[in-house]
């Protein structure tokens, strides 16, 4: 069942978003060659702290990390290591998902290590754009599918893969929650959507073919055919009108 947020809930899952793109404008700086990624997940622990923002994934299912980071092939889930140092060229993947008061935003975004090819950065852009469209979609009315359809259209049309196996989700109180948020499919599909519905819209796509795997380690996910992933994500509302992204700079406060 998809739940409807009152404004309160709305508020507080706002100042989640707000104070994660926070993290997210200076952990890029982070992003260097000779860090490891459990480095930067210990300073992103330290200013979820700053914030009062209590992480999501550490505890969930044994996971013992505030992020996920995932580095060039790994697609998502990526667990933060000492053995994991960034070099010149890595694309890096950083995605939180914390809570304000009960209520939660997930968001992610790629970085560059230095210089990267001008393949990964097309790579991407198309996330990014991909992103957009999907969130373009989210509008009363329209239904679930839509907001699918528009992501795969757009990832297609630039020639990469759009991973299957993992998709967006619902999200409020919990992490997750319906619907399920996939990144393909067909338009005019799944429930309608309705203001009040919150969504983590998340593409993840593929410099090669779109098959995945999940290795030993029993989270990080990793392209079957090792060419690059990236992943971008952000938490909206889905208003009377355009969709407000709760993870990206708001104009107003009003939901």
């Amino acid at each position: 069942m998809i739940s409807i947020k009152n404004k309160l809930s709305l508020s507080k899952m706002q100042q989640a978003g707000q104070l994660l793109l926070e993290i997210f404008d200076t952990v890029g700086g982070l992003v260097r060659s000779g860090m490891t990624t459990l480095q930067i997940d210990t300073w992103i622990e330290q200013e979820l702290k700053k914030r009062d923002l209590v992480s999501q994934s550490k505890g969930y299912h044994g996971y013992k990390h505030v992020s996920c980071i995932s580095v060039n092939d790994e697609v998502v889930h990526g667990v933060p290591s000492a053995q994991r140092i960034l070099c010149t060229g890595d694309l890096v993947k950083i995605d939180i998902c914390a809570a304000w008061q009960g209520y939660c935003a997930d968001m992610a975004r790629a970085y560059y290590v230095e210089t990267v090819s001008p393949d990964a950065k097309r790579l991407v852009e198309v996330a990014q754009s991909a992103l957009d469209k999907g969130i373009q979609k989210a509008r009363p009315g329209n239904r679930l599918s839509d907001i699918s359809a528009a992501i795969q259209q757009e990832v297609e049309r630039h020639g990469f893969g759009i991973v299957r196996d993992f998709a967006g989700h619902g999200i409020g109180r919990n992490m997750h929650e319906d619907p399920e948020v996939l990144n393909y499919g067909v338009p005019g599909k799944g429930p309608v959507l309705r203001p009040g519905m919150t969504l983590a819209i998340e593409p993840m796509i593929t410099m090669g073919k779109y098959e995945v795997y999940v290795t030993k380690d029993g989270w990080t996910v990793k392209t079957v055919d090792r060419s690059l992933a990236a992943h971008v994500e952000d938490t909206i509302v889905i208003t009377e009108h355009e969709p407000k992204i709760l993870t990206r700079l708001l104009e107003g406060s009003n939901i």
